[in-house]
Parts: C-alpha cells; sequence; structure tokens
C-alpha cells in the first residue's frame, strides 16, 4: 500500500449555520487515515458554534473575530501540519472519496505540488444545476494553459489541492483580497508550478442567495478581471478576460433562470 500523504484542511466558516454540518460531514466520512481538519470560525452568531461543539472530539476549531475569508485560511495554513493543505468553504461539500483520490495521486506522482480536479455546482438543497458551466471548465482543464488562466478562472478552488512546499514559496492569500482571492493565488502558483488535473469529480461547490457567487456574482467578475490585470502587460489579454466576463455574465443570468 501507498504511503499516503497527510492532508490538512481549512474551512474558513461565518454565520453558515444552515449548510456547515454538511460540509464537515462531506470531510470526516471519507475516512482518510491521516487527516488534520481545522475549522476557523470568525465569531458565528447563528449557532454555528453548536454545530462545531458536536465535532470538538474529530476537528480543531476557533471562533473569533477575523479580518476576512483570507485571514481566516492563512490562520489555519499557520496551524496546518499536512503535507498536502486545501481549503474547503463552509457551504461546499467533498465528493466520496475525494481524499483518497487526492492522496494517492500525490503518493503517486511525486513530482505534483498542485492539482485540481473536477467540481458540480450545486443549489441550497444539494441539487447539481449548471451543467454547462461544469462541462465547460472541464474543457479548459484539458488544456490547463497559463495563458487561459489569465483570460477565465477555470481552476475550482473546491477541488484543488497543494503541497506545503507551495505555501513555503509562493506566501499566504492576499488578505487585502475579499472576493476572487483563489484565483489570485492560482495566477501566482501557476507562474512557478505545473498545474496537475485529475480528471475526477472531488468537489461540490454550492451556490445560494446568501453566498458571494450568489448574492455578489458581479463583484466576483470585477475582482478577477482586476487581478488577471495585475499578473499580466499583455493588452490582449486583459481585453480578452473583459470580452469572456461580459459573455459569461450574459450566459450566467440565462443559466440561473434555468438552472442549467
Amino acid at each position: 500500500m501507498l504511503n499516503l500523504p497527510r492532508i490538512s484542511i481549512i474551512t474558513p466558516s461565518y454565520n453558515q449555520v444552515n449548510f456547515i454540518e454538511d460540509t464537515i460531514g462531506s470531510i470526516l466520512s471519507q475516512n482518510y487515515p491521516t487527516l488534520q481538519y481545522i475549522v476557523m470560525d470568525g465569531g458565528s452568531t447563528d449557532g454555528t458554534l453548536e454545530v462545531l461543539k458536536k465535532y470538538s472530539s474529530k476537528l480543531t476549531w476557533i471562533s473569533e473575530k477575523d479580518r476576512g475569508q483570507s485571514h481566516a485560511i492563512n490562520k489555519g495554513l499557520a496551524m496546518a501540519t499536512g503535507e498536502v493543505v486545501a481549503f474547503l468553504n463552509s457551504d461546499d461539500v467533498y465528493e466520496p472519496g475525494a481524499l483518497l483520490a487526492v492522496g494517492n495521486y500525490f503518493a503517486n506522482h511525486p513530482e505534483a505540488c498542485w492539482l485540481t480536479g473536477w467540481c458540480r455546482t450545486i443549489d441550497s438543497s444539494g441539487k447539481e444545476i449548471r451543467h454547462l458551466s461544469t462541462y465547460y471548465k472541464r474543457f479548459w482543464l484539458l488544456l490547463h494553459s497559463y495563458k487561459a488562466l489569465l483570460v477565465l478562472d477555470y481552476v475550482s478552488q473546491p477541488a484543488t489541492f497543494w503541497r506545503r512546499e507551495v505555501f513555503e514559496k509562493v506566501g499566504n492569500f492576499d488578505e487585502t483580497l475579499h472576493f476572487a482571492m483563489d484565483y489570485d493565488y492560482s495566477l501566482r502558483v501557476g507562474k512557478q508550478y505545473k498545474l496537475c488535473v485529475l480528471p475526477h469529480y472531488l468537489a461540490r461547490f454550492r451556490v445560494h442567495p446568501a453566498s458571494k457567487a450568489g448574492a455578489t456574482a458581479h463583484n466576483q467578475f470585477d475582482a478577477d478581471l482586476k487581478i488577471a490585470c495585475n499578473h499580466t502587460n499583455s493588452a490582449l489579454l486583459r481585453w480578452l478576460h473583459a470580452w469572456h466576463n461580459s459573455l459569461i455574465v450574459g450566459i450566467y443570468r440565462l443559466l440561473l433562470s434555468r438552472n442549467v
């Protein structure tokens, strides 16, 4: 049997009592043999702490005010001891068997430092939606070109994992960013590491009215355009990113109305 790497999962959380137990369950039910699970809560007042207390023997959690999602992730990174590290937001979930698939991949590919897989999109009730968006990202993952990443963010954060050395070399998440901080990190990592793709569904990304991707999607698009512009001097790539955002906004509205 392969010597599976220790995996540390960090969940930044704030007032997600409706979903966080699903997130926790999706991680603990993996039964991964060398798992460290950390929840960094920003001082929730909605019953989240009662949920966390139920699982105190199976995970590490801290609840205190923070400076936002990136700060919470960075605090978790400082506590992480795993060779492989990821973060999963408190409304997203892993697919069954995801961590074992990831652990086996890293064990079999010692050169791999940055790994992503396929990711479904679900609604508040857990029903899969936006099928076309899922297949669209899967198409771009076949190419996994850095120039393409400067035009659109095709790396799904919930299905992405890094070796510890990546954080040691690239640094922490940018705490000035409150949207698309994962996209910024992908662009920073992509300058130094090859993206490896595991062609399996690893996670499910939840969209609901209170989520950033649901309530403030336009802020996401504005933020990722600014981030892309910070990472390239190419006028063509900047224009393509802006054009692609405009196209996706139109399609996005159609998908929302039809739950595709």
